[in-house]
């Protein structure tokens, strides 16, 4: 990708906005931010209870006394004055706002509008065709980069075949399976944007149909993210579960963007579970909370029961870890990669959320615009943040 140094339009107050600070993964960025942004960094932070704005800054403001004079900005995701006021102030907005079906289509138009760099941390296809389909025009005319699934879902993914296709042979047909293991636990927030992507199936179709008719064709390549058949991975020595999320899609997505994934490019991405009875108990349960989740007093009783804004205390998430293998081919040659960390879904999405947002604003990236993935609107320069940040891709093999 040759890379360009951003031409920069008018002047604004902040270089990053993170709107939903004081949730529970909005405050752990706030964290990070506060110890690792740059100090000529302009952010700030932004909610919509000014009382849990200033309670956050004075916790900030004890692990960095720069912190005591942060901005504090009052918006709500459905005011759409304040919204538009909000992301014309800014060069980034990051939010962490879920579940975005809900909560952030204003969001991503007044971002679109305004030619302001978007970033989220969404897993839910539905929003992120809806949001290609209504936006992806006016965002490439405005300059704005709309950069979904900046943490967990789907950085690891996303980055990691990247990183694995840079190691296979250019001009072939390649292959990547990405094989997923965790110890994590998810808090409200999280199960609140689960059941809510669960609980849409109809709507979740009828957005990608839309999407399709939207996309421009391939001329010349082939790029697909099927749902793979469950199966035991010799190369992992796992049994390997279909994991139909988001992933597969981005990765998709960037390999259609990039010709350096090939003229023939699959992704595949599973769950990798130990031993069979696991692998079995585990697909029996996610069914039945599937199926759970189409009655809407069910989805109702299964929220409730971790309120949003909660989530895994330190001590748990200080034990938290995750590793995504991938096992990649092509032109006679084989590569094993791996990316690791710590706590995925808290800790570890923090810093990729707040590490994204910083990317955009301060690194020479690729000249792009409209709805784009981890891998092109960043690449390297992503990549690069993330293992100076303690997030480790690595090669494991070859042959």
């Amino acid at each position: 990708m040759n890379e360009h140094v951003r031409k920069e339009g008018p002047q604004r107050a902040h270089d990053v906005v993170l709107f939903g600070a004081t949730g529970f993964v909005g405050a752990l960025t706030a964290e990070y931010l506060a110890a690792h942004a740059p100090a000529a960094c302009r952010w700030a932070l932004a909610g919509r209870d000014l009382g849990k704005l200033e309670r956050l800054r004075e916790r900030l403001t004890v692990l960095n006394p720069a912190c005591a004079d942060l901005p504090l900005l009052r918006a709500d995701a459905s005011d759409g004055p304040a919204v538009r006021e909000l992301a014309a102030s800014t060069r980034v907005l990051a939010t962490t706002v879920g579940p975005y079906v809900w909560y952030g289509a204003e969001l991503v138009e007044a971002c679109a509008k305004a030619g302001t760099d978007y970033v989220d941390l969404t897993g839910e296809p539905e929003f992120v065709d809806r949001m290609y389909v209504a936006h992806d025009a006016r965002a490439r005319e405005t300059g704005a980069r709309l950069v979904h699934a900046c943490g967990f879902d789907s950085i690891p993914a996303d980055l990691g075949a990247w990183f694995t296709v840079n190691r296979l042979p250019e001009g072939v047909p390649l292959r990547v399976d990405g094989f997923v293991r965790s110890n994590a636990l998810f808090s409200g927030g999280t199960l609140a944007s689960a059941l809510t992507a669960l609980g849409r199936g109809p709507q979740t179709l009828a957005a990608a149909r839309s999407r399709r008719l939207h996309e421009p064709r391939l001329p010349g390549r082939r790029v697909r993210g099927p749902v793979g058949a469950p199966r035991f991975s010799r190369e992992t020595g796992s049994w390997a579960l279909p994991l139909p999320t988001l992933d597969p899609a981005v990765v998709a997505r960037s390999a259609a963007a990039l010709a350096r994934y090939g003229p023939d490019f699959r992704y595949r991405h599973y769950a990798a579970v130990r031993h069979l009875p696991v692998a079995v108990g585990g697909t029996a349960a996610v069914g039945a909370v599937a199926a759970l989740a189409q009655v809407p007093a069910a989805r109702r009783w299964l929220m409730g029961r971790w309120e949003p804004g909660s989530g895994p205390d330190a001590e748990r998430r200080a034990r938290s870890w995750f590793t995504l293998r991938f096992v990649g081919e092509g032109g006679g040659r084989r590569v094993f990669t791996e990316v690791s960390g710590g706590d995925p879904g808290y800790g570890e999405t923090a810093k990729m959320l707040a590490e994204s947002a910083l990317c955009l604003a301060h690194d020479a990236l690729p000249d792009t615009a409209g709805q784009l993935t981890t891998a092109v609107a960043m690449g390297d320069a992503l990549l690069d943040r993330l293992q100076k940040a303690g997030i480790r891709f690595r090669v494991a093999a070859e042959d």
